[in-house]
């Protein structure tokens, strides 16, 4: 415990004075939908090339204040990436900075839990670009959307076996999958599934 504790300060002391704050504990009642598209599978070396965020509050999913940021084109841009998340060089010529593209998303999250689909992914991608320009990692709670879901339908149908795929789940939920493979789309949909299954979708069907 002293030794977490003693984590905790580190990193807090890491943080400058802009973002201090990330470390107090949330105590509002809304959620952040994530989603990142990189250039590969691999967070130890996928680079970011687009973010984006959704707040949750209650039942609603505020999709009229979202974050939706492109990044200038990364060095590893590749075709077998651009075939998935269709973001080429051209669409990125305009795109923030790294480290632009990385505040205005704090900001946007501030110390509220994140919400996310595969989200140890998006967040380890985060924190390796994160840490060496403002010192510190992502301090906020993280809730995997596949992981919630496998534990409700256990629940509720203990004889299913789960089919966990994006799609898969949507489908279940009675989701619309918006945008596939887009930062906005996929951080949408998921927040979407939360909300549908806090609500009893399992349930009701």
């Amino acid at each position: 415990m002293i030794r977490s504790l003693r984590r905790v300060t580190d990193r807090r002391k890491q943080a400058h004075g802009r973002y201090g704050w990330l470390f107090n504990p949330y105590t509002g009642d809304e959620l952040v939908a994530i989603d990142c598209e990189t250039t590969g599978l691999d967070p130890k070396t996928a680079e970011l090339v687009s973010i984006a965020a959704v707040r949750i509050k209650g039942d609603h999913v505020l999709t009229s204040d979202a974050l939706d940021l492109r990044l200038q084109q990364p060095d590893s841009l590749s075709g077998d990436s651009i075939r998935i998340h269709r973001l080429r060089g051209v669409d990125l010529e305009e795109g923030e900075s790294l480290q632009a593209a990385l505040e205005k998303f704090l900001d946007f999250i501030g110390n509220r839990p994140l919400l996310g689909w595969c989200i140890d992914y998006d967040i380890s991608v985060i924190n390796r670009h994160l840490r060496p320009l403002l010192g510190f990692d992502l301090p906020n709670v993280s809730i995997d959307m596949a992981q919630v879901y496998q534990r409700e339908l256990r629940r509720i149908r203990p004889h299913l076996e789960p089919h966990l795929g994006f799609e898969s789940i949507a489908k279940a939920l009675d989701v619309p999958v918006m945008g596939r493979h887009t930062a906005l789309g996929d951080a949408t949909t998921t927040a979407l599934m939360y909300v549908r299954l806090n609500k009893g979708a399992l349930e009701a069907g």
